[in-house]
């Protein structure tokens, strides 16, 4: 499934959430990832609204904790746990994202920067709950129109800073952008950090099947055009090209542990795929040679993931061009449990991940899930709410 952005007035957290609640993400799934996090006294609301005659979803996260500073370590710490593991990875890269670009505008390692703004319930609601959203819609692919950043300037916890804030700007480093008429914040750092995470590309929409659009409103009220972000969502549209980047480390002094968690950090960043190859090197030392297939706009921050998690001296890439086929989602209800299955020409597939959330719910084994699913032993309901909500 793609998802293509436009930030009409901008972007933030919040409302790319409220956006993707509007295209059809559930909200019970999104608040049972948030809550998987072990945060607390909070409680996540969608309303429809108007403005200027456009109706939108809107989302308002009440807090009763007074927290509203914390260490990036422990908000990554939270993030971590949100469930299924794909909504976690994303929303730790967000997060992450932060932290190190915090820590490099204050000379502080970026566990230990002190996120204010950022460090509050609602940032991390809106960064997993985004992240949950994008998961339940089947969202492989997420495509924005250039940025309107806003200007003049805003008040933070340092004082008067100059809008784009430092670390919206870093945070967009190879994005596309464009100036606005706007005065003050278009862009938060939170929209920009799910961007970079999500592995967002920018342009216009690419070749697909549309399905529904979503409207998400801001809180801020603009006096002559609607305050919303556009999600549209849609499925590729024919066999299409497009050239990629092939990345290779060889690799004999890592562990597998490590070897792993830099795959998964490789496609939480945006990478297409990311796998490992054995390979016997020099004087027979057993290795493994890393691959990563990356579009050209990602490539360096791939890059520079790779050798610092790997600790490598070097890296190759590789060009190439790849063939991809069309493909849509469907969601079917299996004994009261989601379960997302891809079609392609040529076959069907149940999503692992959601194989392995329900099966030992329902006492199962992976493969007795996926039978149930592809056979359409669903719970007893019409067919069109089987369907894709995206």
């Amino acid at each position: 499934m793609i998802c293509w952005i436009n930030p009409f007035t901008g972007l933030a957290g919040d409302m790319l959430l409220a956006a993707l609640i509007d295209a059809g993400a559930p909200l019970d799934r999104i608040r049972a990832a948030i809550e998987a996090t072990g945060l607390t006294d909070w409680e996540l609301t969608a309303e429809r609204v108007t403005d200027h005659g456009l109706s939108a979803t809107r989302v308002q996260v009440h807090v009763t904790d007074p927290v509203t500073e914390r260490h990036a370590a422990e908000v990554i710490a939270l993030a971590s746990r949100a469930a299924p593991e794909p909504v976690a990875a994303l929303a730790v890269a967000a997060v992450t994202a932060v932290a190190e670009v915090e820590g490099r505008l204050h000379g502080t390692d970026p566990a230990r920067v002190h996120l204010h703004e950022l460090g509050g319930h609602d940032t991390l609601v809106d960064i997993v709950g985004t992240a949950a959203a994008l998961h339940a819609l089947g969202v492989t692919e997420v495509v924005s129109s250039p940025l309107p950043l806003g200007r003049g300037r805003i008040d933070a916890a340092h004082g008067v800073l100059p809008c784009p804030a430092p670390a919206t700007l870093a945070l967009l480093a190879g994005a596309a952008v464009t100036g606005t008429d706007l005065p003050g914040e278009t862009v938060t750092p939170t929209g920009a950090a799910l961007l970079r995470a999500s592995g967002a590309r920018y342009g216009p929409p690419p070749p697909m099947t549309l399905g529904p659009t979503g409207y998400g409103a801001g809180t801020r009220r603009l006096p002559d055009r609607p305050n919303v972000v556009a999600v549209t969502l849609g499925e590729p549209a024919g066999t299409g090209q497009e050239d990629v980047v092939v990345l290779e480390t060889n690799l004999d002094d890592v562990t597998g542990e490590i070897l792993g968690h830099t795959i998964a950090r490789a496609m939480a960043a945006g990478a297409l795929d990311a796998w490992a190859t054995p390979a016997v090197m020099k004087k027979g030392r057993p290795a493994q040679v890393l691959h990563v297939l990356t579009t050209p706009e990602h490539e360096r921050p791939l890059r520079d993931l790779v050798l610092a998690e790997t600790g490598s001296l070097g890296i190759r890439r590789l060009t190439a061009t790849r063939t991809t086929l069309p493909r849509r989602f469907e969601t079917v209800d299996v004994d009261g449990h989601p379960v997302r299955i891809k079609h392609g020409p040529y076959r069907s597939k149940p999503e692992h991940d959601d194989l392995v959330a329900a099966a030992p719910r329902l006492g199962l084994s992976l493969r007795e899930v996926a039978d149930r699913a592809l056979n359409g032993q669903a719970q007893d309901q019409p067919p069109k709410e089987r369907g894709n909500r995206g």
